[in-house]
């Protein structure tokens, strides 16, 4: 099938991606649109992967303050340059992750930061729920485990649904953001304030 130009400026307007690259995505799926956005996604997250041991010494530190004075948010984002924190990309990620903390108040940056006694206390409220079930060992054992991943995705910044697109999680724009600037990123910590409660900070 033929890859026409104006195919290639649809397949860019949708991903973001380079000329070639969506050139060859086309090429490669036979003219198929769907399957070179994900041709194209699946290249952009190896592209990723690879970057991602690479140094973060660059970045920014934002605030965002919401409903009147009554929310405000720090967040530190990493990058590799500071060509890169300047850039309008970058600085919009930084910005939505700053309102995102401030609109679903994570209370942890990612799993490996959430202490364990928290994770035992929670595991231990499960499984009584679960014994009144009257389920094999097995079976509630399962029932924890699903109980703990959706809690891990309700309180860890970067499990939590984007609020601004719920089919994505905070992870994936990150992964979208560094694919499209060639960086390796990360949001490093945060504090989210609300008035008359505690702050948390990660």
């Amino acid at each position: 099938m033929e890859v026409t130009t104006t195919m290639v400026k649809e397949l860019r307007e949708m991903t973001g991606a380079g000329v070639l690259d969506c050139r060859n995505a086309l090429v490669e799926t036979q003219g198929d649109v769907p399957k070179a956005v994900d041709f194209l996604r699946k290249k952009g997250l190896a592209a990723v992967a690879k970057r991602s041991g690479r140094s973060t010494a660059e970045g920014l530190v934002h605030s965002y303050i919401h409903a009147g004075g009554k929310i405000g948010v720090l967040v530190e984002v990493n990058c590799e340059t500071d060509f890169v924190a300047k850039t309008d990309e970058f600085q919009a990620f930084v910005k939505d992750v700053a309102m995102h903390i401030a609109a679903a108040s994570p209370l942890y940056l990612d799993r490996e930061s959430v202490p364990e006694k928290v994770v035992s206390a929670e595991r231990d409220i499960y499984m009584e729920q679960a014994k009144e079930l009257k389920k094999p060992e097995n079976v509630m054992e399962k029932i924890v485990d699903g109980k703990i991943d959706k809690y891990y995705r309700d309180i860890c910044l970067m499990e939590q649904a984007f609020v601004k697109d719920p089919d994505k999680s905070i992870l994936d724009v990150q992964n979208d953001c560094m694919a499209k600037l060639g960086e390796n990123m990360g949001i490093k910590r945060f504090a989210r304030f609300q008035l008359g409660e505690t702050s948390s900070t990660n």
